[in-house]
């Protein structure tokens, strides 16, 4: 075991805590100490150029807002490498651990990471590209019902999409019952990017799930109109039927189960315990990764504004990062961290983190801890960026611990130490 400790005094600010991190992996442990304060006033953690130096932010705190440090020690353990390319986790009543791989598996895992076999009777997934068995969500009523809701990119004669999907997980947890698609975001589409993939279940027992605009130029406009599937946030019931209270209902020409729309590539849901809104991350082109609230018929602006630019380097579109009726991220990257899935963290076990957001990196490579106040970014800190582990989704434990899988095939437990 190795012990590093700083201690870094700035004027009248003495840093002074021990946040130990534990990362347990093949039997073998490595520990790093930091002292600092959980009240932010470090420097940003981002200290890489932005693609887009000429791009401002439309408010302060909307990009690099001042890092923080965890003061609580806490640790971060893999509780197993064997999966195979994980993508959606969540937790069962029981306190295991529900996990999509995106070659069309799902397996439970025990919160000391016993894996069990494959769960059979889930409907073939299109597993090309950036598509296959995506994310997943037990139904509020599980522990009477047993029913399971997924996302996966489904082959259609015209194309790919994403498709919502239930079943009942049989008593002998081995096989999905009677699965049945509730749910296809058309228009279909020769392509395999950007099929958003995340799901959640509102308070009322809704289903909520994102999609992507499918990536391609062709494509892109769908985002932007509401006879469409793609780029959106969108809100169903269990049976697939458009949500009461949907902004849209009763419009004209326009989808009624839209809830939001303007996205890029939702890959992150969550909704925030201190004021129920919804919120979610997305994807930018190069740089301008995004963190939004949803709020319900808003327009989020993809691809008319961005603070990303063309993976080539040209400007996507006229260029521009701010226009009238078209809603700012709450927080965004430049560069890219490739945002992921998302959880609120809300606790007792370990305090500091109440109602902080974390949000898994895949190309940063690391779990990026938000501290919000007012709907504000006002602190980031990067945890397991010593890892260099994509990391793909998350969720909180009945136990306190938040559990995150990567692309590599890990799932860690991490937790107050």
């Amino acid at each position: 075991m190795n012990l590093n400790t700083t201690q870094t005094t700035t004027g009248i600010l003495t840093l002074l805590t021990g946040l130990t991190l534990t990362l347990t992996a093949c039997g073998q442990s490595n520990t790093n100490t930091t002292q600092a304060s959980a009240g932010g006033g470090l420097p940003s953690v981002e200290t890489k150029e932005p693609n887009s130096p000429a791009y401002k932010p439309a408010f302060a705190g909307q990009t690099r807002v001042a890092g923080v440090k965890t003061a609580m020690t806490y640790e971060g353990k893999v509780l197993t490498e064997s999966l195979k390319n994980p993508w959606g986790i969540t937790s069962l009543p029981d306190g295991r651990l529900l996990i999509t791989e995106r070659e069309g598996t799902m397996r439970i895992a025990t919160a000391d990471g016993k894996v069990s076999a494959p769960i059979t009777g889930v409907p073939k997934v299109n597993a090309g590209g950036q598509g296959g068995l995506l994310g997943v969500r037990v139904d509020p009523d599980f522990a009477t019902n047993r029913m399971v809701y997924w996302v996966f990119s489904e082959a259609r004669p015209d194309g790919n999409l994403t498709a919502v999907a239930k079943g009942k997980l049989s008593t002998d947890e081995k096989t999905i019952q009677n699965p049945a698609v509730i749910y296809r975001a058309t228009p279909a589409y020769n392509g395999t990017l950007h099929y958003g993939g995340r799901i959640v279940f509102d308070k009322s027992g809704n289903v909520v799930i994102s999609t992507g605009e499918r990536s391609d130029l062709v494509t892109r406009p769908q985002a932007q109109s509401l006879n469409s599937g793609l780029g959106k946030v969108i809100r169903i019931t269990k049976d697939g039927q458009p949500a009461p209270g949907n902004p849209f209902l009763g419009q004209q020409g326009v989808r009624p189960e839209l809830y939001s729309y303007g996205h890029r590539n939702v890959q992150g849901l969550a909704f925030n315990p201190t004021t129920g809104d919804l919120w979610e991350d997305e994807f930018g082109p190069r740089g301008g990764d995004e963190v939004n609230r949803v709020l319900p018929g808003k327009n989020y602006g993809w691809p008319t504004i961005t603070y990303g630019i063309e993976y080539a380097g040209p400007k996507v579109g006229e260029g521009i990062q701010q226009k009238d009726g078209l809603e700012q991220p709450v927080y965004y990257w430049d560069p890219s961290v490739s945002p992921s899935g998302m959880t609120f963290y809300t606790s007792d076990v370990m305090p500091e983190w109440k109602n902080n957001l974390f949000v898994g990196a895949l190309s940063g490579m690391h779990i990026a801890r938000l501290v919000i106040e007012n709907n504000k970014v006002v602190g980031e800190e990067r945890l397991l960026a010593d890892q260099y582990q994509r990391f793909r989704d998350l969720t909180q434990g009945n136990d306190g611990a938040i559990y995150a899988i990567t692309d590599q095939g890990r799932l860690y437990r991490i937790a107050k130490k």
